[in-house]
Parts: C-alpha cells; structure tokens; sequence
C-alpha cells in the first residue's frame, strides 16, 4: 500500500478506454496471437498478423462510425491491456472482454467502468454478453447482476448468452 492506495487500486485509477488507432498492430496481433486466447474464443480463426489486426481495427471503427459506439483499447498509462466494450447485435448491445493473458485479474474492474458508461448512455437499456460454455466461472458475470436468457447461435458456434439491465 502507498500514501493510502492499494496497487491494485492505483492500477485501475490509471485504467484508461482509447480507441483501437491508439494501439499499434503488432500489439493487437501479438495478443490475439496467444493461444491462451483461443480456448475460449470458439471464433478466433485464422493467423493474426499485422494486417489481421489493421482488419480488424478497421472493422471496429466501422462499428463507431455506424452506431456511434463501438470497441475499445484498454490502457493502463500507456500498456495495452486488450480490448472490448460495446457491438449492436441487432437491436442489442453486446459486451465483449478480451484481455491479455497476465491481465486477467483486471476484468472485473474493466468491465464495471465499462458497464459504469451504459448506464449514463440512453441508448443501452440492457447489455447482452455471449460466452462460450468452455467458460466455467461465471460467477463474475453474476456478481454485476446478469443472468442467463439461454444459448445462441452465432456463426455456427453455441454461446450461452446472458442480460443486464443498466436501468
């Protein structure tokens, strides 16, 4: 502890949300390159090289310019953490959190600041969040008051999907 903060405390103060065109390609390839990633990660297919990353920021900022929101880099200072935040699935908003392995520990507290945005934002009524059934500890999602509406479809793989209302 410092001057009466934790680091762990300190460490989420300096979190911070940018925009992917923050973070160079090669840091964005070299995390989804993890095969860490894949476990849970049903539709991580394919190499992640420089220019799969370039494609893929440019297929987030696409996100941004049609609805106004879309997927965020997270920072702390100037250290990629990973990336997520919101996609309109149709009429729904979609949280997604995808971290870098040895940052694991930070997703509650990303995903409350996140969650923390929604509900100040008028048009997120509720928050979807599709995980695959690999995933075992759900007790997280639990703990922000989501609950499980059922499995989805989504690109021919089975998700458990669940909804939180930000009202």
């Amino acid at each position: 502890m410092e001057n009466g903060v934790s680091r762990e405390d300190n460490g989420v103060r300096q979190l911070r949300f940018a925009r992917l065109t923050e973070v160079p390609p090669q840091e964005i390839a070299r995390h989804m390159s993890d095969p860490r990633m894949a476990e849970h990660m049903p539709l991580l297919t394919g190499v992640w090289d420089d220019a799969a990353a370039r494609d893929f920021v440019a297929a987030k900022e696409s996100c941004w310019r049609r609805d106004g929101l879309g997927h965020w880099a997270f920072l702390r200072g100037e250290d990629y953490l990973g990336w997520g935040g919101f996609q309109k699935e149709g009429a729904e908003w979609d949280f997604g959190l995808v971290l870098r392995a040895d940052c694991f520990g930070l997703g509650p507290a990303i995903a409350r600041k996140a969650l923390a945005f929604a509900r100040q934002d008028p048009r997120i009524p509720f928050v979807t969040f599709l995980l695959p059934p690999t995933r075992r500890h759900m007790r997280p999602l639990a703990r922000l008051g989501a609950v499980q509406t059922g499995e989805v479809q989504y690109q021919g793989q089975r998700f458990l999907k669940f909804r939180l209302e930000t009202r």
